[in-house]
């Protein structure tokens, strides 16, 4: 019977479950006396980063109002061309003649590289030296739905594991109390399927994030509201007991219920013995500052990469940070100025991020991936004011975790409507992704169905150019 004066020590000692010599073996980690977690494969040559931050700019984010600075826009703004992409196929059937949209916002060069930034994104402008953008982007699927699951599963609609959970599945964790997954505020056509693990083992799966009333971050359902932590490990120890008696009764290995029990359990750990890890309230001031947490217009998303930050020295592989939602997203087909507001949420957040990373030293062995499942056309939408997706030709960019800094890679047309040099598509974004982490995009693999999965299926090669 547990008392409400127990002691941590005499929690460990009497939780059953194994919690104890959980604990122990993780207390063990941090002295180098225990392995931390592992994935199944490990690493197949020697990596040149530890992790990944995605920043998902779900909607698509229009690549020449931002990164992808083409004056022939304003030159010849207003005039009809004719285009034929994919979107515009499928609605009509034909090519057809659209109107060309100059963007609203100035472009300046910035940094040492003299790379083009427009007035949306000052605070990543001042960064640009730490950039690797890449211009000439292709992707898979027109809409929203299916170009998302490609961006974060190398399809567009058969269910496969997310990125996440295949770097989760080949490295596990470097942290025996949090997982190696996290999706924070997951959002956008998918569902789960975004952060899932489809037929890999279900462990491996992405672990949600969700913000609280009180500005922290928490587990979806699984707070403890004040209880009395002697309570909370009566409840946890019973369920437990009962889950694991229900398992042993099964005939044959339930690999999700087993799943379930490790998440479970997983989730204890990070309760009672990494708490702090989600409390982003702990920073100074002036750390809160950096991320943009002292305005209301930037607050929620500086809160998503200040805990990134966190759960990256902590040993996380893989963290989501997802932005759009019900404040929008960047799906601009008739209000392209809105463009503006995204941007001010984002914009400084991520600014903070990427001089945090860099004067810890994490910058050098994480990767920062910031992008959205396609970007947008050259020629207006709507009334005018708008643009139509675009998976033919867009800019994401990567930082830190052995990329080339200061650089541009590839090129769209004079328009910026589809890559024309040093295309890239997202298979060989992947495949280069997986390699920095020393993973194999070819190894890495998973027998389901009679055949070998992978992530980037049976395409993607690495691209060598942008790696320093």
């Amino acid at each position: 019977m547990f008392e409400n004066s127990i002691s941590r020590r005499q929690l460990l000692q009497q939780s059953a479950c194994g919690f104890g010599a959980v604990a122990a073996n993780a207390m063990l980690a941090r002295t180098g006396m225990a392995s931390s977690t592992s994935g199944i494969h490990g690493a197949h040559h020697v990596p040149k980063a530890k992790r990944i931050i995605f920043l998902f700019m779900f909607g698509g984010v229009s690549q020449v109002d931002s990164f992808d600075y083409k004056p022939m826009l304003a030159r010849r703004h207003g005039e009809l061309l004719t285009f034929d992409d994919a979107r515009l196929l499928a609605k009509t059937g034909k090519p057809t003649e659209q109107k060309l949209l100059n963007t609203p916002w100035k472009f300046n060069q910035y940094g040492e590289s003299g790379r083009w930034v427009s007035d949306l994104f000052p605070g990543m402008a001042e960064h640009v030296d730490d950039l690797c953008l890449l211009h000439g982007m292709h992707t898979e699927g027109v809409a929203h739905g299916p170009a998302t699951l490609f961006l974060h599963c190398g399809s567009t609609n058969m269910t496969r594991p997310s990125m996440g959970s295949w770097v989760n599945y080949g490295l596990g964790s470097e942290n025996e109390n949090l997982p190696g997954f996290v999706s924070i505020s997951p959002l956008g056509p998918g569902g789960p399927r975004k952060y899932g693990a489809a037929f890999l083992p279900p462990k491996f799966q992405g672990t949600r994030l969700v913000s609280t009333t009180s500005d922290r971050f928490t587990i979806d359902s699984l707070t403890r509201d004040n209880m009395p932590i002697s309570e909370v490990a009566r409840q946890v120890e019973l369920l437990q007991r009962l889950n694991r008696q229900q398992l042993d009764r099964r005939a044959s290995h339930d690999a999700e219920l087993e799943a379930a029990l490790e998440s479970h359990e997983l989730a204890w750990r990070m309760q009672q013995l990494a708490p702090d890890v989600l409390d982003c309230s702990t920073e100074t001031a002036a750390t809160q500052k950096m991320y943009g947490i002292d305005d209301a217009k930037t607050k929620d998303f500086g809160q998503k990469c200040l805990l990134a930050r966190r759960l990256c020295e902590s040993g996380v592989r893989f963290i989501e940070v997802n932005y759009g939602g019900d404040s929008g997203n960047w799906d601009q087909h008739s209000d392209l100025p809105k463009h503006a507001d995204h941007a001010k949420a984002v914009d400084r957040p991520i600014a903070g991020l990427l001089q945090d990373l860099k004067q810890r030293g994490l910058l050098e062995d994480t990767i920062v991936w910031w992008g959205g499942e396609f970007g947008r056309t050259p020629y207006s939408e709507g009334k005018g004011t708008g643009r139509d997706h675009n998976p033919g030709g867009f800019t994401v960019w990567v930082a830190g975790g052995g990329f080339k800094a200061g650089y541009a890679h590839g090129e769209t047309d004079e328009f910026g409507f589809r890559g024309i040099n040093g295309r890239v598509h997202m298979h060989d974004l992947h495949a280069t992704l997986l390699h920095q982490l020393g993973l194999d995009h070819k190894r890495l693999t998973f027998k389901h169905a009679g055949r070998d999965f992978r992530l980037t299926d049976v395409h993607g090669h690495v691209v060598h150019d942008i790696i320093a």
